[in-house]
């Protein structure tokens, strides 16, 4: 297991997209607004919390990065992934795109 900057775990379960489902997912992004910001404050405990409650609860979330924060949107991107258990769908420019099944409130059926 490899540990990240704040002491979570890299999901060992995890399943990797393919390139149908995330071509699919990418196309359900497009529609749906950014919903976090990551700012100079970077990525805390509370904005991998807010994360995962956004995840559980609607398994695709948008992401934006500011210009005054420390991280790319890849690396912003990246750790939050790791951190999380989720799959990157996407990263253009300073947004981003997470994806991590539901565990209780499924919505997304994927290809």
């Amino acid at each position: 297991m490899q540990t990240i900057k704040h002491n979570v775990y890299r999901g060992a379960d995890r399943k990797l997209l393919t390139g149908k489902q995330r071509s699919y997912l990418r196309s359900l992004a497009n529609d749906i607004p950014a919903i976090f910001q990551i700012g100079k404050g970077g990525i805390t405990d509370n904005v991998i919390k807010q994360f995962d409650e956004a995840l559980e609860a609607r398994e695709l979330v948008k992401g934006t990065v500011l210009k005054n924060s420390e991280f790319t949107a890849r690396e912003a991107c990246e750790e939050l992934a790791a951190a999380l258990g989720a799959e990157i769908v996407q990263v253009i420019g300073n947004r981003f795109v997470l994806y991590r099944e539901s565990r209780e409130n499924k919505v997304i059926q994927l290809p």
